[in-house]
């Protein structure tokens, strides 16, 4: 996965000036290339699938994640084609998930008259089989309140399709005692993974559960949320940042650029992150919207923030012994 581009791409913001409400601009449309939007999608499922034929592979044999076992299903599926139906749990339920994210942003453009493209899908023969997916947004966003709606469109309905496939996963898994810290990579346990688990294996360790591929699809969502809604620059977070406090969302940014850096000690790549972002992602285009978003928008910025709370993890992916 690379900078979890789960996010709009970047574009112009206008806003008229004054109380009055946000004007619709009428709906200017480009073409999109379907075939090639078809092509990643469907390269995409395959590099997923074979990610999930390892996990599949290694949990039914009950041993631990090894990363190379996500090269090794490649030469297995070439010999034996029938194993590729094995990784369609898992890259059917990070599918869905990705494209319930996606797609709560384009339908949020489509009401507001936003020229938005399809989801773009990135596939990659990596760690879970993708860098992401992302659309582009081509023309103007009026209003605070339109890129209110736009940014938290994505989370909540990745985070409606994550929740119900982490439970029922997680329903799927099972207990081998130390299992999670063996392997060549550890996985972070979210706050919302630590619930669910507490109530569906109450007498069992965090390290003692092995996710079924279901929940570890759902836990990948669960990361990209959270790096989302990181409240920096032109992520989702910092969009429904901007749209709520304005101009301060650039020292809100700023601080939260610095938290990353200590935030190093518990996984070196926070610190690429906050390189990253402050030198190109920390700023955000002025609207000029006086416009007040409403309580009910400031109510959903909260469940946002309680989401981002829910996924985010210190250290999320950690190299495990050889």
């Amino acid at each position: 996965m690379s900078s979890q581009d789960f996010s709009p791409a970047p574009y112009p913001f206008y806003a008229e000036e004054g109380p009055s409400e946000e004007p619709l601009p009428p709906p200017v449309r480009q073409s999109d290339r379907y075939w090639v939007h078809g092509l990643l999608f469907v390269l995409t499922m395959v590099t997923t699938t074979m990610v999930g034929v390892a996990l599949q592979g290694d949990f039914d044999s009950n041993q631990p994640f090894d990363v190379t076992h996500n090269f090794d299903a490649y030469a297995r599926v070439w010999r034996h084609p029938a194993e590729f139906l094995q990784g369609l749990p898992f890259s059917l339920t990070l599918a869905a998930i990705l494209l319930a994210h996606e797609f709560g942003h384009y339908l949020a453009c489509l009401y507001y008259r936003v020229n938005a493209s399809l989801p773009y899908f990135l596939p990659a023969p990596s760690l879970i089989g993708t860098f992401g997916a992302f659309i582009r947004i081509r023309s103007a966003i009026y209003s605070k309140r339109v890129l209110f709606d736009v940014g938290v469109a994505g989370p909540l309905a990745g985070f409606v399709f994550l929740l119900p496939a982490f439970g029922v996963g997680l329903a799927f898994s099972k207990v081998i005692p130390g299992i999670a810290n063996q392997g060549t990579i550890h996985f972070g346990v979210p706050v919302l993974q630590w619930v669910l688990q507490s109530a569906i294996f109450p007498a069992a360790h965090a390290a003692d559960i092995y996710l079924h591929p279901v929940a570890r699809a759902a836990w990948i969502g669960l990361f990209a949320t959270a790096l989302n809604l990181l409240p920096i620059g032109q992520l989702d977070g910092g969009h429904i940042l901007y749209s709520l406090v304005g101009e301060k969302h650039r020292r809100v940014s700023l601080v939260a650029i610095a938290a990353l850096v200590p935030m190093a000690l518990f996984w070196w790549v926070w610190l690429v992150w906050a390189v990253v972002l402050f030198w190109m992602g920390r700023r955000h285009p002025i609207i000029h919207d006086y416009n007040d978003v409403g309580n009910g928008r400031r109510k959903l910025g909260w469940i946002a923030l309680l989401i981002f709370i829910l996924c985010f993890m210190p250290a999320p992916i950690m190299a495990g012994g050889l």
